[in-house]
């Protein structure tokens, strides 16, 4: 008679983890930074459809990388959340601290109660009136929950993204400056790659707008950004000045599986 298999719950934690890291790490990156009229959303994404980035509430919105299935039931989750305590107290009661909260107690209780956890992070993020007011607030797969400032970079090579964020960030940026210091950071991973407007998906939370905050930037706009910040033509303009530009093609089959899988295998 065989030995039933014991391993220690310290073992099972630490496999979980790198299970959940080396699914993330899998994914394309996203970057989320400040700049002066509110906070930027950048994701390399070639897809139009499956979005990273999303609209929560007023001035609340949620960038994720990872698998996309599971980051779409903690959305949705937060949106029903969002909506329920803005009609049952008030609006104003329906905060970035308050939804990461509730995602840091349910990521926390599926990585310690099930045999798999979400492999995903998240950003919630909630413009202010000042950038003094802004929150934005990183969760990781097993619930933590941090504080940050200025940017955040998650997914793929999250080091190489964080060190060139470091590096270019400008406290105050204009809008086209701080798009380019993004679109530079997710580049970093691969000196090759030129990213384009129709590689990515790119959101802002304005905090000049009334009620709605949360804007999606269509590729057109992206392109006169990124040619107003570095001189490069409009058309197919990429995120590095002096580079020539990608393909015309869309987005190849691995494109759209990295997309759809996001960290699956």
């Amino acid at each position: 008679m065989s030995m039933p298999f014991y391993v220690s719950p310290e073992q099972q934690m630490k496999d979980k983890a790198d299970y959940a890291r080396k699914g993330i790490a899998r994914g394309r990156s996203v970057v989320v930074l400040q700049y002066d009229d509110g906070i930027l959303f950048v994701a390399d994404n070639p897809s139009r459809a499956l979005h990273k980035i999303s609209e929560i509430y007023d001035r609340i919105a949620f960038a994720a990388v990872g698998k996309y299935n599971e980051f779409e039931n903690l959305r949705l989750g937060g949106v029903r959340y969002a909506d329920i305590n803005g009609y049952q107290y008030d609006r104003r009661d329906v905060t970035a601290r308050g939804l990461a909260n509730v995602y840091a107690q349910s990521l926390g209780t599926i990585f310690t109660e099930t045999n798999k956890p979400y492999e995903v992070e998240l950003v919630v993020a909630e413009v202010g009136e000042d950038a003094e007011t802004d929150q934005i607030y990183r969760l990781t797969f097993d619930g933590s929950v941090a504080d940050e400032h200025g940017y955040v970079a998650m997914g793929g090579q999250t080091e190489s993204v964080a060190q060139a964020l470091k590096d270019g960030y400008e406290e105050g940026a204009s809008l086209e400056v701080a798009l380019r210091t993004a679109v530079r950071a997710l580049e970093a991973q691969d000196s090759d790659r030129r990213l384009e407007a129709k590689s990515l998906e790119v959101a802002v939370l304005d905090r000049n707008r009334e009620h709605r905050l949360f804007r999606r930037l269509p590729a057109r706009r992206i392109e006169e950004l990124l040619a107003a910040g570095g001189g490069g033509s409009a058309a197919g303009s990429s995120g590095s000045s002096g580079s020539s530009g990608g393909s015309s093609a869309g987005p190849s089959v691995e494109d759209v599986d990295d997309v759809l899988g996001d960290g699956e295998d």
